[in-house]
C-alpha cells in the first residue's frame, strides 16, 4: 500500500472519527421506518414436514439428544411439561431449552401480508443460521441457513457435507437457503426491507472450523481462528481448553488480534457477507442490511472495515448493532465509519421510568429532559434511524413489565435482568390486566409517534406476555388456532385462575391503526418540538412537523380524565386522528378531553 493510500485512509478515519453526527449520512429509507422483530423457530409453523428430529438439537444445551423427544404442541400450555419430557425427571427450564416448536421460513412468508397490516416497513429477523439452538446464536456456519427452517433438512445436509466451507466457489444453494431468498424476494414485493442477524463473535461448537480444531489440534487449518488455551496432550497431561464467549464453552469465540477478528474468518465473514447481500451477484435479491450481535465484544478496526465491504456491496445498506450501555458507550459506534443505528435500549430505559416505574416514576419534565439529551447525544438524523424498543428476544414483554411495575428498573441492566425471571418470587407471570394493556397502547402511541424507528417484537401487537428469557420467545398467538389455557406456573403448581390465551383484538386493531397513523411523513421524518411539560398533571404534549405538515400528540400518563389545554401559535385546525374530531385553536389555544392513560393525535388541514 502507498504512502497516499495510507494518508488517505487515516485522513478519512480522522474525519469520520470527529464529524458531528448531525452530519453523518444514514439510509434515507431506516429513517422512521417500522421494524418488526421476529424469532423464527416461534413465529409460524409453515411446513410440519421440516420440523427439527432429536438429531437435530445435538450439541445445543442442555445437551441432551438421547432422551425422549417430540416437537412440542405449538398451542400448549408453556409451563405444563409434555409426557416425554417428564421421563427425564429435570426441571422445567431444562425442558424449555429442549423444546423445538418448528417455526420456519414458510411460516413468515405465509404471514407476510399480516406483518404488511401492520404497517411494517422493515423486519429483523433472529438468526437464521444453520445451528443447533432454539435460538440460533450458535452458528454452525453463515453460508447457510438453517436446514429444518427450509423445505428438505436431509438434501441440504447432503449439499453442505460435499462443499469446502471455506471456498464459495464449491458453496451451492441450499432449498432452506432458496426459500430464504425467496422470503426476501416477497418481503421486497411488498416494499418491505430485510435484514439478517450477523453473530460475528462466536461459532457453536458443531461449526465446520471448531470441530476440525477438536479433531485435528495443532494440525486444523482452523486452529489460528480460535483463541486455544492448551492442546489436548497425553505426554504432557494437558488438555483441551479455549476461550467461550463470557466463559460459556457452547460458544467458542472468534479469535481477535490488535486489527480484530483475524485473517481466516474475517474472510470467511466477508465472503458470507457478500453471499447474503448480492446473491449470484444480484443486490436487488439481497438483504437490506445487517443486525450485529454483541457488536461490543468485537473490536471496533473489524466494524470500520467490515462497514466499507457491506457500503461497497449496497450504499444504502442498513448496519445496527446490539450495543447495551449508556449512550455515551455506544456513540463511538455511530462516528459514520461503523454502524448506522443501534437497539435503542437507551430509549426503552427513558419510557419505562416514565410510563412503567411507579414507586420511582420520573417527572414530565425529566422525561422530556432525558430525551432531549438522548437525541443531542446522536444527533437528529441518527436519532431518526435508531430502533426504538420497548423489549426483545432478550427481555421480558413490555406488557409484562407494566404488569411488574417496580420489580427492577432497565437502566440497571444486570439487575433488571435476573429480577425479572420468573424464578424471581415476587414477579407475576399472569396474564397482564386491562389496565396493563391500557397503558400499553398509551405507549405503543408514544413508540410511534416520537423520533425514530419503531420496533415491534412479534406478538406484542396481540398482547402475548412472558418474563424474561426463555418466557419471552414462546410460539406466536394466531387467529386459526385455539390455544390451551397457561394453567400452570413454572414451578409446577397451578393457578387458581387458569390464564386465556387469545389474540386481544382491540389492541391488535389499535397497533394496525398506529401503523397506518405512522405513514405520515411527519413522523418519519419531522422535527420534534415539546408544547406542554406538565408535571402537575402528568401531561406531555409535543409536535412533529414536516414540509408543512404537522402532526400534535398529546399523552395523559395519568389514571383520570383531562381537561388539556395548550399552546398553538399557528393558530391552526386539525382533525383527531382516532375519532374524526375537527378540532381549531381559539385565540392561540387548544383544549381538548383526554381519557387517563391514554392519548390523542392531532393532525393539521392545512
Amino acid at each position: 500500500m502507498n504512502y497516499y493510500r495510507v494518508t488517505g485512509l487515516l485522513l478519512c478515519y480522522f474525519m469520520l472519527s470527529n464529524i458531528n453526527a448531525q452530519q453523518i449520512l444514514v439510509p434515507e429509507w431506516s429513517k422512521g421506518v417500522l421494524w418488526y422483530q421476529i424469532f423464527p423457530e416461534r413465529f409460524c409453523n409453515g411446513d410440519v414436514t421440516n420440523d427439527p428430529q432429536l438429531a437435530d438439537i445435538k450439541c445445543s444445551w442442555p445437551h441432551n439428544d438421547t432422551a425422549a423427544w417430540e416437537i412440542s404442541p405449538w398451542t400448549s400450555d408453556w409451563y405444563a411439561m409434555q409426557p416425554w419430557e417428564k421421563e427425564n425427571g429435570q426441571d422445567i427450564w431444562y425442558q424449555l431449552q429442549r423444546r423445538r416448536y418448528g417455526g420456519d421460513i414458510q411460516g413468515i412468508i405465509n404471514k407476510l401480508d399480516y406483518i404488511q397490516a401492520l404497517g411494517v416497513g422493515a423486519i429483523y429477523l433472529n438468526p437464521l443460521f444453520m445451528a443447533p439452538s432454539l435460538h440460533k446464536y450458535d452458528g454452525a456456519m453463515y453460508h447457510h441457513i438453517e436446514p429444518t427452517f427450509g423445505p428438505d433438512p436431509e438434501g441440504d445436509k447432503a449439499i453442505i457435507a460435499a462443499e469446502n466451507p471455506i471456498d464459495p466457489s464449491t458453496w451451492q444453494w441450499t432449498s432452506a437457503d432458496k426459500l430464504a431468498l425467496e422470503l426476501i424476494q416477497e418481503c421486497h414485493k411488498r416494499n418491505i426491507k430485510i435484514i439478517f442477524d450477523g453473530v460475528f463473535n462466536h461459532l457453536g461448537r458443531n461449526s465446520f472450523a471448531f470441530v476440525d480444531v477438536v479433531k485435528n489440534q495443532q494440525n486444523s487449518i482452523y486452529k489460528d481462528w480460535f483463541t486455544i488455551k492448551s492442546w489436548e496432550d497425553k505426554t504432557k497431561g494437558t488438555t483441551f481448553q479455549y476461550e467461550g464467549w463470557f466463559g460459556v464453552p457452547d460458544l467458542p469465540e472468534i479469535r481477535e488480534d490488535s486489527n480484530g477478528i483475524v485473517e481466516g474468518p474475517k474472510q470467511y465473514i466477508f465472503n458470507c457477507t457478500q453471499r447474503w447481500m448480492a446473491p449470484d451477484g444480484v443486490v436487488a435479491n439481497g438483504i437490506d442490511g445487517w443486525r450485529l450481535d454483541v457488536a461490543f465484544c468485537v473490536d471496533h478496526d473489524f466494524w470500520k472495515s467490515w462497514r466499507l465491504h457491506v457500503k461497497s456491496i449496497n450504499k444504502d445498506a442498513y448496519l445496527t448493532a446490539e450495543v447495551v450501555d449508556k449512550p455515551e458507550v455506544v456513540k463511538p459506534y455511530l462516528y459514520g465509519d461503523e454502524f448506522d443505528a443501534v437497539m435503542n435500549y437507551a430509549f426503552a430505559v427513558i419510557a419505562t421510568e416514565f410510563f412503567v416505574n411507579q414507586q420511582s416514576q420520573i417527572s414530565v419534565s425529566a422525561f422530556d429532559s432525558l430525551l432531549n439529551e438522548l437525541r443531542t447525544i446522536y444527533g437528529y438524523d441518527m436519532s431518526l434511524v435508531m430502533q426504538n424498543l420497548f423489549d426483545s428476544h432478550d427481555t421480558q414483554r413490555f406488557t409484562s413489565f407494566l404488569n411488574n411495575p417496580d420489580v427492577a428498573r432497565f437502566r440497571t441492566w444486570g439487575d433488571y435482568f435476573n429480577k425479572t425471571k420468573a424464578t424471581n418470587k415476587v414477579y407475576a407471570t399472569n396474564k397482564p390486566d386491562a389496565l396493563a394493556y391500557q397503558k400499553q397502547q398509551l405507549m405503543a402511541l408514544f413508540q410511534y409517534t416520537y423520533p425514530g424507528a419503531p420496533m415491534l417484537y412479534y406478538g406484542d401487537e396481540v398482547g402475548m406476555w412472558g418474563a424474561n428469557d426463555p418466557d419471552c420467545r414462546k410460539p406466536m398467538i394466531w387467529s386459526d388456532l385455539q390455544y390451551e389455557d397457561e394453567v400452570y406456573n413454572w414451578d409446577g403448581s397451578k393457578k387458581t385462575n387458569p390464564d386465556k390465551v387469545f389474540i386481544e383484538k382491540e389492541l391488535l386493531a389499535y397497533y394496525q391503526s398506529l401503523g397506518k397513523l405512522h405513514q405520515l411523513p411527519a413522523l418519519q421524518k419531522g422535527d420534534f418540538k415539546p408544547l406542554l411539560i406538565d408535571d402537575v398533571d402528568n401531561i406531555y404534549v409535543y409536535s412533529r412537523s414536516y414540509k408543512g405538515q404537522k402532526v400534535v400528540v398529546i399523552l395523559n400518563n395519568s389514571k383520570i380524565k383531562q381537561n388539556i389545554e395548550f399552546v398553538d401559535k399557528q393558530n391552526g385546525s386539525y382533525k383527531e386522528y382516532f375519532t374524526g374530531q375537527q378540532i381549531s385553536s381559539e385565540d392561540g389555544f387548544i383544549t381538548i378531553n383526554c381519557d387517563g392513560f391514554s392519548g390523542k393525535v392531532l393532525i393539521s388541514n392545512d
